[in-house]
């Protein structure tokens, strides 16, 4: 699944080159780089790659998120519709503007339930966030619909799903600007580093100050620039930058390990009849780092679980029912508004509320969800023994039912 499975002498040779120059910031000290700019060449490669107009290059994916945001002018009091299940950055950058998050149900795409987008909708609403989760996107096509008829923002978190496409287009290319995530498990890693990218040349303006103190970046004296907004140091390095420069040049080749091992690990659990599949809005645009798979009830996935576990077999197969990071089930501390600084009283009214709100139709999907890490690394034999495993499991539990069609 992540990008460091295959570190190699393509990532090595990247860095050395900043390493020999000693100049590893991406502004400025243009003499003695002696012409190495591994950031602005990561930007242009992505956005080639993608087929976009604009990259900007930041520290990590929240660096992004937080940008993008910003450029956007989502800010104080806003709302921001976004999933149950995501990482807990995605709620952190929404407050971090100053705006609310308004969290809302997924269906079996993993992703933003349009339905409930909609009920979601108020006269603060400024932007609709889905969240291409697990390498795999959300209906584009039905929340595009919505943001046009209510006029809304629409802003990718495509952190977990770089490489991956919707009918055609890049996911994070489709809405109004889009995030992504090169963290040490992403598809892609810089180890630390995140991108925005967009077709909007005024937005990618924004993007570029805002993420380095408010810089214009006009002209070659970095000393001579002028701050026509205020920004923060959102700046990636030149050595991150190095290593995502030569992971990029692989991920075709990222993409096609995975999906030999998903396919292989799919076709093994589709022998079990009550297994199934987490929807997809466009198969062919999956990048597929988790094969999602559900059972019946909540009841018999817990059982497989801990079968699983007894068995030292339980690794890679990830349960974000009880997942601390992931789901909204175990975001205590959002509830709780455990923030070291204040928030706006729109943000701590509407962090209150989640104390009470329940989100029964995301409990339903998600209990009954886990989602199999795939090894971009694995042999056929590895993958067929870990599909055997999860089948045993399931089928030695499912025995246990007196009825299996009666749950």
């Amino acid at each position: 699944m992540p990008g460091f499975e295959l570190f190699g002498p393509e990532e090595r040779k990247e860095v050395n080159d900043v390493l020999e120059t000693g100049i590893m910031m991406r502004y400025g000290f243009d003499g003695p780089r002696k012409g190495i700019w591994k950031a602005g060449e990561l930007e242009t490669l992505i956005s080639e790659k993608l087929n976009c107009g604009y990259t900007q290059l930041v520290s990590s994916g929240t660096a992004a998120l937080t940008t993008a945001f910003a450029a956007l002018g989502i800010g104080a009091s806003d709302e921001v519709i976004m999933p149950t299940f995501t990482f807990v950055a995605s709620f952190e950058c929404v407050l971090s503007v100053g705006a609310v998050p308004v969290l809302v149900d997924v269906d079996e795409t993993l992703t933003l339930d349009p339905a409930a987008v909609r009920r979601a909708i108020t006269p603060k609403t400024k932007c609709v966030m889905p969240v291409h989760m697990c390498g795999a996107m959300a209906d584009m096509e039905a929340l595009m619909a919505i943001c046009k008829e209510h006029k809304l923002v629409l802003l990718e978190d495509a952190c977990q799903s770089f490489g991956g496409s919707y009918k055609g287009k890049a996911l994070g290319t489709i809405g109004d600007a889009g995030t992504f995530s090169f963290d040490f498990v992403k598809i892609v890693t810089c180890a630390e580093g995140g991108a925005i990218v967009t077709n909007s040349k005024d937005l990618a303006v924004k993007l570029d100050g805002y993420s380095d103190h408010g810089h214009d970046h006009v002209g070659v004296d970095r000393g001579a620039d002028l701050h026509p907004f205020l920004g923060y140091n959102f700046r990636i390095s030149e050595l991150h930058a190095a290593v995502g420069l030569a992971q990029v040049r692989k991920l075709d080749q990222f993409i096609g390990l995975n999906k030999k091992n998903y396919t292989q690990l799919k076709a093994i659990l589709s022998q079990v009849p009550e297994i199934s599949f987490r929807t997809i809005p466009d198969p062919a645009g999956d990048i597929y780092t988790f094969l999602s798979w559900f059972l019946p009830t909540e009841e018999a996935m817990r059982a497989v679980m801990a079968e699983l576990k007894q068995q030292n077999a339980a690794a890679g197969n990830m349960y974000w029912y009880e997942h601390n990071w992931h789901y909204i089930r175990k975001w205590d501390h959002l509830a709780k508004v455990a923030t070291l600084n204040r928030l706006n009283e729109a943000q701590e009214k509407a962090l209150r509320a989640l104390r009470t709100d329940g989100f029964p139709a995301s409990d339903k999907v998600m209990g009954r969800c886990v989602s199999t890490a795939i090894g971009m690394l694995w042999t056929e034999e590895q993958t067929r023994e870990r599909g055997e495993k999860i089948v045993a499991a399931v089928r030695k539990v499912m025995a246990k039912f007196t009825s299996p069609l009666t749950y």
